[in-house]
């Protein structure tokens, strides 16, 4: 008969176990600037969306983030970098009792709130950073190996190694999990080949800039090259032409036309060359047939335009009116009548 109510409560128990942080627990701080993406574990975070206890912190490859808790501490966490905050114990006032953080990758800068030097602990995979009313930057890289460089006030290393005291502005000190460590040197461009990564410390070199806090670059400024953008894709190159050698008879690209109907081909034959001879030469005026006027005043031909017979005695010529005859061969015939009494 209490079956129903004991499935109630657990169902109740699961609800309050699955509940949002913004529902199950209370706010430590809120994000006061957001650039990119930067996630937390109800989704993407924006200015002024409040922050848990236990939330983990991811920011993208060009992520930015800054937070700020309840008793001052300022928290920025740059490009690829995962964080979370394991214990917030807050005391009623503008303090904490305890304030622990748990950074996995990534860079961040630390500035201490009001809360009592000891109250604060950085947790890293290479070991604990101690803080003493400080501000500085540190490096977590992909295989644990932890970088811090002071900026101000003074904090401390220690993990399997030993510890390491970090008194003067941009001391830094280097600590790998296997318990190696570094003694503390004024950080210099080598930095970045020691870490082995030119994105490492970026709010030192400039490639990532926060906002309302400052902190100096340790001589760092003018190194690294990537930016909050990614760099552009370089151009495409034109594809080059080949070069083609033109041929001895190049083809005839001219498109045939198109034939209404099929056509009958053109015998393939070469047009006959023309005789190869001289014109002949224009009759000179001597081989012309010379011409003589008669007694009448009439012309006639002579030489080669001679006609008739010469049976007749007399040449044939033409007269004004083209009738055939001559005068001369006519008085010649007319005197010979004469004689013979006709």
């Amino acid at each position: 008969m209490f079956a129903p109510d004991r499935v109630a409560l657990a169902a109740f128990s699961v609800l309050l176990a699955t509940a949002t942080p913004s529902v199950a627990a209370q706010s430590i701080g809120k994000a006061v600037h957001i650039k990119t993406a930067v996630t937390g574990a109800s989704g993407e975070l924006a200015v002024d969306d409040p922050v848990y206890q236990d939330e983990r912190i991811r920011t993208s490859k060009s992520g930015l983030g800054q937070f700020v808790f309840r008793d001052g501490t300022k928290l920025a966490v740059g490009w690829g970098s995962s964080v979370v905050i394991d214990k917030f114990v807050y005391d009623g006032s503008r303090s904490v009792k305890k304030l622990t953080v748990k950074a996995a990758k990534g860079t961040f800068r630390w500035i201490s709130g009001n809360s009592k030097h000891a109250a604060y602990e950085i947790l890293t995979p290479a070991g604990t950073i101690g803080v003493r009313g400080t501000a500085f930057d540190f490096y977590i890289g992909a295989d644990g190996t932890t970088a811090v460089v002071l900026l101000g006030g003074a904090a401390s290393f220690c993990g399997p190694g030993g510890c390491r005291e970090l008194t003067r502005r941009c001391d830094c000190v280097v600590a790998k999990p296997n318990g190696s460590l570094t003694d503390t040197s004024k950080v210099d461009r080598g930095i970045f080949e020691t870490l082995g990564d030119t994105r490492a410390l970026p709010f030192l070199s400039g490639n990532q800039r926060l906002s309302g806090i400052g902190g100096g670059g340790c001589g760092l400024a003018s190194l690294a090259v990537p930016q909050d953008k990614p760099p552009p894709r370089a151009k495409r190159a034109a594809p080059v032409k080949p070069i083609v050698e033109p041929d001895d008879d190049p083809p005839d690209d001219k498109p045939d036309k198109p034939r209404d109907h099929d056509e009958p081909d053109k015998p393939d034959y070469e047009k006959p060359d023309k005789p190869d001879y001289e014109k002949p030469d224009k009759p000179r005026d001597r081989d012309k047939g010379h011409r003589h006027h008669d007694r009448d005043g009439h012309s006639v031909d002579d030489g080669s335009q001679h006609h008739g017979d010469h049976d007749d005695g007399y040449h044939r010529g033409r007269d004004k009116d083209g009738k055939g005859g001559d005068r001369r061969g006519q008085d010649k015939d007319r005197g010979n009548k004469g004689r013979n009494g006709k």
